[in-house]
Parts: C-alpha cells; sequence; structure tokens
C-alpha cells in the first residue's frame, strides 16, 4: 500500500508512539494514522488520557488579585477611558494565566473591576448573560433594571438575570467601584450568547435615589410571596440583598454554635446561600452565591468541588489555600478555585481589621450547571465519594 500524504489543511496530527496500551508501530499503522488525518477523525486511543482523566484537570490555576492593585488601575481607567457606547462599561477582568489570556476567571466565569466616576452613566444595554455586582466598598452608584433604579451599598449582593434592559449612573462625587460577575465563559464556549444595545441616556424618572427598589419593597420580606406575582422568568425577582441581612444571618449562626445549639456548617464556620424568593432555589440558573465567615482562630476543612469559584475577601484577613498555593488575603482580595482543587481558609481577622471580628468570604460558583447536568461532586478532606 502507497502511503499518503496528510492533507495540507488538516488540523489532525497523529503519531504513533510505542508505549503500553498503543498498537504496535508499523507502517500500516501510519498509513491508518494519515488516512484519519485525511478525513478530520481521531481516534480514542490516542486521546483517551487527556479525554477521560481520572479526575478533573482543569485548565484553569489558582491565582489571587490583590484589591489595592486592581483598584489602582481601575481608578487610572477612570481618568483615561471613556464609558459611554462602544466600549459599554469599563470593566476589567480578571484574565486566568492558564487560560491563555482571554478574559476569563475560570473556564465558565468571568469576573470584573467595573469603575464608575462621579456623574457618569454606563449606557443602557442587555445580554443573554446572567450577571450580578457585589459591592466590596462605597455607595453612591444606582443599576437601574427595567426603570428599576436599585442602591449599590457596601456588602450589598445585586443578581440580574439575562435578558433585562440595565444601565448604571453615579449620583454622587465621588467615584466607585464594585465586582462584576457573569457567566460569560460558559455562554461563549456555549456559542448561546445574544446582545442588543439600549438607549444612550435614561430618563429622568429612572434618574432616582430611592433608598429601596421596587423590587425590594415587593419581594425583600423573609417568607412571604405576594400574591400580585404570576408567572416569572428565571432568576430571582428581588435584585438586592442588603448586607444588614447577610451580616445578622451569619452572626446568628456563630452565636447559637457558641450557645450549644446548631446552625453552623463546621466549628466557627458560619454560611449563607442568596435565593430566589419565588422558588428557593439559586438566584440564577448558571450561578450560585454565597457567603461563608470563619471565626477568629477557625479553619475550614479542605474541600474540592467539580465546577469553579470565585472568592472575594469582603472583611478581615487571613490565609487560604487552594491546591497547592497558600496565600495571605485582606479586604478586597479575588482568588480563584478550579475544579477539583482542594481549598481552605484560616481566619486571622480581629477587630482591627473586620467589622464582624471575623473573616468574610463572598464566593460564586458553577454548582447549577454542574447540578442541572448530574456532574456535580463534592469531597471533604479525609473523606471518600
Amino acid at each position: 500500500m502507497t502511503t499518503q500524504a496528510t492533507r495540507p489543511d488538516s488540523p489532525v496530527r497523529l503519531r504513533a508512539t510505542d508505549a503500553p496500551g498503543q498498537p504496535d508501530v508499523t507502517p500500516a499503522l501510519e498509513e491508518l494514522y494519515r488516512g484519519f488525518e485525511r478525513e478530520l477523525l481521531v481516534p480514542l486511543w490516542t486521546e483517551i488520557g487527556d479525554l477521560m482523566p481520572a479526575h478533573p484537570r482543569s485548565r484553569a490555576v489558582p491565582h489571587l488579585w490583590r484589591w489595592e492593585s486592581l483598584r489602582g488601575l481601575a481608578e487610572q481607567a477612570g481618568d483615561l477611558v471613556p464609558v459611554g457606547r462602544g466600549g459599554e462599561r469599563r470593566a476589567i477582568a480578571l484574565a486566568n494565566p492558564g487560560l491563555g489570556g482571554r478574559p476569563f476567571a475560570t473556564p465558565t466565569l468571568w469576573a470584573a473591576i467595573q469603575y464608575l466616576m462621579p456623574g457618569e452613566d454606563a449606557p443602557e444595554h442587555r445580554h443573554t448573560q446572567h450577571a450580578f455586582r457585589f459591592v466590596v466598598e462605597g455607595e453612591g452608584v444606582w443599576t437601574v433594571v427595567n426603570g428599576d433604579a436599585v442602591p449599590m451599598r457596601r456588602g450589598d449582593f445585586l443578581p440580574q438575570a439575562g435578558w433585562n434592559w440595565h444601565a448604571h449612573h453615579n449620583a454622587t462625587d465621588r467615584p466607585m467601584a464594585w465586582i462584576d460577575g457573569l457567566d460569560i465563559p460558559f455562554q461563549y464556549t456555549s456559542e448561546a450568547q445574544f446582545f442588543e444595545p439600549g438607549r444612550d441616556e435614561i430618563g429622568d424618572a429612572e434618574r432616582i435615589t430611592p433608598e429601596r427598589s421596587r423590587s425590594e419593597r415587593l419581594w425583600a420580606h423573609p417568607g412571604l410571596r405576594p400574591l400580585s406575582a404570576g408567572e416569572l422568568a428565571p432568576g430571582t425577582p428581588l435584585l438586592s440583598y442588603k448586607w444588614e441581612f447577610t451580616d445578622r444571618a451569619l452572626a446568628d449562626q456563630l452565636a447559637l454554635e457558641s450557645e450549644g445549639f446548631g446552625g453552623t456548617v463546621e466549628p466557627g464556620h458560619a454560611a449563607v446561600r442568596y435565593t430566589d424568593p419565588a422558588t428557593g432555589g439559586d438566584v440564577l440558573p448558571t450561578i450560585r452565591v454565597e457567603t461563608h465567615r470563619v471565626a477568629r482562630g477557625a479553619e475550614t476543612a479542605p474541600v474540592r468541588t467539580t465546577g469553579s469559584s470565585i472568592y472575594q475577601v469582603f472583611d478581615g484577613s487571613g490565609t487560604v489555600t487552594v491546591g497547592e498555593r497558600t496565600w495571605s488575603v485582606i479586604r478586597g482580595d479575588l482568588f480563584v478555585v478550579p475544579s477539583w482543587e482542594p481549598f481552605s481558609a484560616r481566619s486571622e481577622a480581629g477587630s482591627t481589621d473586620s467589622d464582624s471580628g471575623a473573616l468574610d468570604l463572598f464566593r460564586f460558583s458553577d454548582s447549577p450547571i454542574f447540578e442541572a447536568l448530574r456532574l456535580d461532586r463534592i469531597r471533604t478532606e479525609g473523606t471518600t465519594g
């Protein structure tokens, strides 16, 4: 048989190797591989170790971004980069060093610092990507979702499901920065995304600064659902989860523990999940969001999960370990936990660096995707599963 050359434009390149589990390297095998390359075929026996590993091997790597550096660069961008149509948002994305320079923190999650100067408006648009904003410091910006002006203050979590019109306006004489989280990488990879620009400017009736948004007045009453609510689109109808309620819930869990009752997930570790008040499920179809409080001196057990997470230190200080990396962290710092990398945290917080005297960690993950596909798995150090 005469060996034919590989098709020049074929991206498939196969190499016969003398290795356990591989066929004997012969001229006939080489001919077979050239045929595979011409027809754009890849045999599983040459790829199984990469395609079907014994456990997840994420392309993303553990990485830490310092809030002080992010905020400083955002301030420079505020002086140099316009926020109007075209650029849309003065948002600066975290790029995981394992993902080839793409603006992705993990293969499924986007995180960015957004910065709005005094008096500025970020123009209206909508997109299929599910999103949220989380405020680690400052106040004075309102996000306007479908005409509903929602205040943004330290500790507030503001979810917004996809395909809702939204804009931002800074009503103060001070700049403000916050963190955006979206499922951009997931929708980009699955080729499902849509985007549509809206008005260049919001109307005067929306340029208001209410203490509470309309969504809060309707939905922010624990355990109570308005009977006026009919069928709802996916995603929580509540557009703001106030820090005062999150803080109280975490404090109560630790207080119950100190009184000898249950309430924490492990000694010294309180945690809450933000939920949709209409369904009790996750606030967004593709993103789970939690806040964890680790009492001073306490340390969480190392945990592995399928899927990836991004954490921001909301308050306090401590050390976090992701895989083989350990960092000291303080308020505002962000870090990535890739799929199946073990994560643990130790609190070194006190009254001088934390309002609560504990290490508070804001976390968002892609867990709803993995649970919907029955690919979710969790393992705590010292257990099997």
